[in-house]
């Protein structure tokens, strides 16, 4: 779960971080009522959405009035903000922050990230931070400094001193790094959080460590152990997710719509990942991802096809389903016929089982009269949807 900057500051500063003062508004009067009430000498603008590269978009701005602060929040909320980390539409903005402007000294990245290949936290840590870090590593590697985190204790300890000398910090202003970085560790252990950054944590020209700009995320799959952020959750997701990917996920599917004209029925992230991947490089064009988990029915799985048949932009179905001990195929093939029967829509199915009762699972579609063709493998099944799609 991917947090806004104004969840995530008020998160951290639980922990002892200290963020600008400021407050979230969700229209160009709240940013001036806003603004009149806080009265700083300066105001930064914030857009907020999911995704960096604000700055160089535009949707960081500065205002030095209430009234700009208003004309500045109607500008960005007037149009999609695309950035280089948005797609390619660009991003709606509904929140603007409106927060005290700082004048900055230095700027710091700093950042408590899952190192996926080494099974462990790691402090990255970076001298100079601000904008367009990851490119200014790839230019120039070493950039970002990395130190291991010891995740059997709690909360994580590491060289959290080290990481403050290795950029440059000394005296009360390394201290001050110091405890950020321990902070930021707790916050990716309490919260389990696969993504604690800090970018950038700034110098004030008083002396004060100030984080600017804070991403969080946090692991869906720990959300269980955090009732007040399964309910930001839930919260985020109705005011800005897409009804039918909403409804899927109560349905225990993972739906993705995306723009393509094969339709795609998966159960399990990496195999209906590499579903896409091999349907691409056929020259094939994906409708969605899907991702049926291991605990939806019939009726759910039922739902997700539903959902790919009934849309136009869907020529022909992808059915790639291996057959586990919680999930066998002829439940699926039961969804995917009362799915069938249901919509009355007519179009090419590619169908591939595999493991536990996939070939009683054809012998169930068959049986409810389902149209479909049967691959033998993964490289087949795709050939053939991507053949049916030009055929179409």
């Amino acid at each position: 779960m991917n947090l806004y900057e104004f969840q995530a500051k008020e998160l951290i500063s639980r922990f002892g971080i200290e963020i600008p003062k400021g407050r979230v508004a969700a229209s160009a009067e709240d940013a001036e009522r806003l603004a009149r009430r806080l009265a700083f000498r300066r105001f930064a603008i914030k857009a907020q959405i999911h995704g960096g590269g604000r700055g160089a978009a535009g949707g960081i701005r500065f205002a030095e009035t209430p009234e700009d602060a208003r004309r500045i929040t109607a500008e960005l909320m007037s149009r999609p903000l695309v950035t280089s980390q948005t797609r390619a539409g660009g991003e709606k903005v509904r929140w603007v922050y409106v927060e005290e402007a700082y004048a900055i000294v230095r700027e710091i990245y700093a950042a408590i990230v899952v190192d996926w290949a080494r099974g462990e936290l790691a402090l990255l840590v970076a001298a100079d931070g601000g904008e367009d870090i990851e490119e200014r590593e790839a230019e120039n590697p070493g950039l970002i400094r990395r130190f291991p985190l010891d995740v059997t204790v709690s909360p994580p300890v590491g060289d959290f001193d080290g990481a403050a000398a290795a950029i440059g910090l000394a005296g009360e202003q390394a201290s001050r790094a110091t405890a950020v970085f321990e902070a930021m560790a707790r916050v990716s252990a309490e919260l389990d959080a696969m993504l604690v950054e800090v970018n950038p944590l700034a110098l004030t020209d008083d002396g004060r460590i100030v984080a600017l700009d804070a991403k969080l995320t946090v692991d869906d799959n720990a959300l269980f152990r955090h009732p007040a952020l399964f309910a930001l959750r839930s919260q985020i997701q109705v005011e800005e997710g897409d009804p039918k990917e909403l409804a899927a996920d109560r349905h225990q599917i993972n739906y993705q719509k995306m723009d393509g004209n094969i339709g795609v029925v998966v159960n399990g992230a990496g195999l209906a990942l590499a579903t896409l991947d091999m349907l691409i490089d056929a020259g094939g064009q994906p409708a969605n991802f899907m991702d049926i988990r291991t605990t939806a029915t019939s009726l759910d799985i039922a739902y997700g096809l539903q959902v790919i048949v009934e849309s136009p932009l869907t020529h022909v179905v992808l059915i790639n389903v291996h057959g586990g001990g919680m999930q066998r195929c002829d439940d699926v093939a039961e969804g995917v016929a009362i799915a069938l029967r249901k919509v009355g829509r007519t179009l090419p199915i590619i169908v591939r089982f595999a493991g536990n009762n996939a070939d009683f699972a054809l012998v169930r579609l068959k049986a409810a009269g389902v149209a479909f063709e049967a691959a033998t493998d993964m490289a087949d099944a795709v050939a053939k949807a991507v053949a049916a799609s030009r055929a179409v």
